[in-house]
C-alpha cells in the first residue's frame, strides 16, 4: 500500500495514522492448535487456562458463522495474525513506553485524559496491555484494576469462579474464537460498599495490518458498590481488513451499580464482532451506554440478565453508519425475576449509503411477575441511498408484566434545514446540529468530557463527503 494511498484513506479519519510495526513476539499468520498453545505458553499460563483455550478452539471450528446480521463473507481467518506482543515491558509511566507507542497515545490524548478525569487507565496496544495506572486512593480501598493476563496469575480463584460463566465458549462462533485466543483486556473488582467516583478507562489500539485483537474483560461489583468503566477504540486505516472480537462479562451483585460506556471509533476496515453480557442481582443496576461510529461492520448486542428481584437494566445506544458501513447493533434484556425493569433506547443515523440495524430481544420469563420493559428505536436516514432496519423480538411468558415498544424512522426535516441554512449555517453544519439534537437523550447520560468528544466526532462524520 503506497504512502499516497494511505494519505488518501486517512484524510477523513483523525486516528487513522499508523506507526512502524514493532514486536518482541509475533505469531505466524493463521489459526491452529499450535497458535493457541503458543499464545498460552508465551503468557506462562496455568494448565487450566490452556485447557480452556483448546476446548474453545475445537468449539470455534465446529460453530457456523452467524446466519443473521451483516455480511461477514470477506473474513478470512487464515489471513489474520492472532498474537503480537509490541513490547516486553508493561509500564506505569508514559515516559517508559517505546517511542512509537507513546506517540500513538499522546496523539489520541490518553495522558491528558488520565490527568484530568480518570481514577485509572489501561492502554492496550495490539494483543497486550502496555500501560496501567490506578490512583493510590483506589488501591487503599481494595479495588483491583489490571489486565486479564495479570489477573489470571494474581487472582486465580476469582478469575476461575467467574471467567466464562456468563458467556461460555459455545455461546457463538466469535465468543469461541475469543476464548481460544484472548489476550489483554481488563479485570475490575470493586469490593463491597466501595464507590469509585471517577471513571476507570481502557483504550484499545490496533496498529498492525491484517490483525486480530481479542481482549477479554471481567468486571465484578460486590454488594452496594459502584463503578463507571469507559472504553475507547481506534485503529489505522488500511486497504486490508482486520478483526476485533472481544468478550465482556459483568457481575453486578445486590444493590450494586455498574455503568459501561463505549465510544467505538474503529477505522472502516475493522470487523467489530463483540459479545457483552451482564448479570444483575437483587436491586442491582446495570447500564450500557454504547456509541458506535466506526468500523466496516459492527455486530454487538449488550445484554442484561435480570436475575434478582427489582434489578434494573438499561441500554442506551447510538449507531452512525456512513459510506461502506453496516452498524448492526442493539440490546438484550432477559427478565428472570419478579419486579425487574428494563429500558432500551436506540438511536441510529444512516448516511452516504450506510446501513444501520437495530436488533434486540426482550424476554420476560414465566414467574417474573410485575416486570416491565420499554424499548424505543429511533432512526434518521439522511439520503435516498441509505438504509435502516429494525428487528425487535418480544418473548413474553408472564401475563402479569408490561412491555412497551416504539419505533420511528424519519428524514431530517427540510423546514428545519432551511431555517438554519437561511441564517448562514452551512448545510453540513445544520445537519450536524440536528443530529446532535436527535442523540441528545443519550449524550446527556455520558460524562461531559466524553459527550463533547462524541458530539465533535458526530459533527466530523456529518461533514464528510463520498469521494
Amino acid at each position: 500500500m503506497s504512502q499516497s494511498d494511505k494519505q488518501q484513506l486517512n484524510f477523513d479519519y483523525k486516528y487513522g495514522f499508523a506507526m512502524p510495526e514493532t514486536s518482541s513476539h509475533k505469531s505466524k499468520m493463521g489459526l491452529s492448535e499450535e497458535i493457541v498453545r503458543e499464545i498460552s505458553a508465551i503468557k506462562n499460563e496455568p494448565e487450566w487456562m490452556l485447557a480452556y483455550r483448546l476446548k474453545a478452539y475445537e468449539i470455534f471450528k465446529s460453530k457456523p458463522m452467524p446466519s443473521f446480521g451483516a455480511d461477514l463473507s470477506e473474513i478470512d481467518f487464515d489471513a489474520i495474525t492472532y498474537f503480537l506482543r509490541a513490547t516486553d515491558q508493561q509500564s506505569t509511566s508514559w515516559e517508559d513506553l517505546p517511542p512509537e507507542i507513546k506517540e500513538t497515545y499522546d496523539r489520541i490524548g490518553v495522558p491528558e485524559a488520565e490527568k484530568e478525569m480518570l481514577a485509572g487507565v489501561s492502554a492496550q496496544y495490539e494483543s497486550e496491555v502496555v500501560y496501567e495506572s490506578m490512583s493510590k486512593e483506589l488501591q487503599r480501598q481494595g479495588v483491583f484494576f489490571c489486565d486479564m493476563d495479570t489477573a489470571v496469575k494474581k487472582y486465580p480463584d476469582i478469575v476461575k469462579k467467574y471467567f466464562g460463566t456468563l458467556i461460555p465458549s459455545h455461546d457463538n462462533k466469535f465468543a469461541a474464537l475469543n476464548s481460544a485466543v484472548w489476550s489483554g483486556g481488563s479485570f475490575v473488582y470493586i469490593p463491597k460498599g466501595t464507590k469509585v467516583t471517577l471513571p476507570l478507562q481502557a483504550y484499545f489500539r490496533i496498529n498492525a495490518e491484517k490483525f486480530g485483537q481479542f481482549e477479554r474483560t471481567l468486571i465484578i461489583a460486590e454488594d452496594d458498590s459502584f463503578v463507571h468503566y469507559v472504553e475507547g477504540c481506534t485503529a489505522p486505516v488500511y486497504s486490508t481488513n482486520s478483526l476485533h472480537s472481544a468478550v465482556v462479562e459483568i457481575f453486578v451483585q445486590p444493590r450494586a451499580r455498574v455503568r459501561y460506556t463505549t465510544v467505538q471509533n474503529w477505522s472502516n476496515n475493522i470487523y467489530n464482532l463483540v459479545t457483552k453480557r451482564a448479570r444483575a442481582e437483587e436491586d442491582a443496576v446495570m447500564e450500557w451506554v454504547d456509541c458506535n461510529l466506526g468500523s466496516k461492520v459492527t455486530m454487538k448486542y449488550p445484554a442484561v440478565y435480570l436475575t434478582g428481584r427489582r434489578a434494573h437494566g438499561e441500554v442506551l445506544s447510538i449507531a452512525l453508519a456512513g459510506n461502506g458501513q453496516h452498524q448492526d447493533a442493539g440490546a438484550k434484556m432477559i427478565h428472570l425475576a419478579p419486579d425487574t425493569t428494563s429500558r432500551i433506547l436506540a438511536k441510529s443515523i444512516s448516511k452516504d449509503g450506510g446501513r444501520s440495524t437495530y436488533r434486540g430481544t426482550v424476554h420476560i420469563a414465566s414467574g417474573a411477575t410485575g416486570s416491565s420493559a420499554s424499548v424505543t428505536c429511533d432512526a434518521i436516514i439522511l439520503d435516498a441511498i441509505s438504509r435502516s432496519d429494525t428487528y425487535p423480538t418480544m418473548n413474553i411468558k408472564e401475563s402479569h408484566s408490561q412491555v412497551e415498544h416504539e419505533a420511528t424512522v424519519e428524514k431530517l426535516g427540510d423546514e428545519k434545514l432551511f431555517y438554519l441554512t437561511s441564517r448562514g449555517i452551512s448545510k453540513e453544519a445544520a445537519e450536524g446540529l440536528l443530529v446532535n439534537g436527535f442523540i441528545e437523550p443519550i449524550t446527556k447520560e455520558i460524562p461531559l468530557e466524553y459527550s463533547i468528544e462524541l458530539n465533535r466526532l458526530i459533527n466530523f462524520e456529518m461533514s464528510k463527503k463520498i469521494g
